[in-house]
């Protein structure tokens, strides 16, 4: 598999996809229609497709569905490693015998996922989320770029121009500034929940002398 070519492909057609909705959106309606609509991929079919625009909410659900797909694929996967590393509870690294999925961190990712959207104010929860993603990824990017400096000998199979991960750390690092700027109460409430992770960190990891009854609950 050629991963560097499909990346490359797929990006730019992602991206010209991206640049080419938004242009038609800008031909068929002005600033001021955009800001005011509360979705403007459907008051866009309205504009064109007349009584044909049901179809555009329903292609927007499909791919939200499809992210969503993508989403319990790699958080579960997450919850699922960690717990075999000894850092969360032992059950959430069983899987299912029939289907080899893992189906404990499943049930969980779910039952967290559908709390999450039980919230009536959505977009406060897209900024406690958008937050702490954008600050992690930022932080993830810029470790590579301390990687590449101090252990430049690591055996690395990809590689990228340096550019690249430093122009999109400070994107990253833009995004956040611009979250604490126009909405500091849900960012900072954002920021709070993320700290919760170091004492739970130190609680499930570093501390090794914990009382049997503890390591029972986390199935040691």
């Amino acid at each position: 598999i050629n991963i560097p070519l499909a990346i490359c492909i797929s990006m730019t057609i992602v991206t010209i996809a991206y640049v080419l909705t938004n242009v038609a959106y800008f031909t068929v309606m002005n600033p001021q229609e955009l800001l005011a609509s509360e979705a403007v991929a459907v008051t866009f079919a309205e504009r064109l497709l007349g009584k044909f625009f049901i179809a555009v909410p329903v292609f927007v659900a499909l791919s939200c569905f499809g992210s969503m797909n993508g989403g319990i694929f790699a958080v579960t996967r997450m919850y699922y490693v960690a717990s075999r590393e000894g850092h969360l509870p032992e059950i959430l690294s069983m899987i299912n015998v029939r289907k080899h999925t893992p189906l404990p961190a499943v049930i969980v990712s779910v039952r967290k996922q559908l709390a999450s959207v039980s919230r009536s104010d959505i977009y406060s929860l897209l900024n406690f989320l958008s937050f702490a993603r954008w600050l992690f990824i930022g932080l993830s990017v810029s470790g590579l770029i301390y990687l590449r400096y101090k252990r430049p000998d690591m055996p690395r199979p990809f590689k990228v121009p340096l550019f690249i991960p430093t122009f999109f750390s400070f994107t990253c690092l833009f995004i956040v500034a611009l979250s604490l700027y126009a909405d500091p109460t849900n960012a900072g409430i954002g920021f709070a929940i993320t700290l919760t992770g170091i004492p739970a960190y130190y609680l499930f990891v570093v501390w090794d002398s914990k009382p049997k009854c503890f390591q029972k609950l986390m199935g040691k």
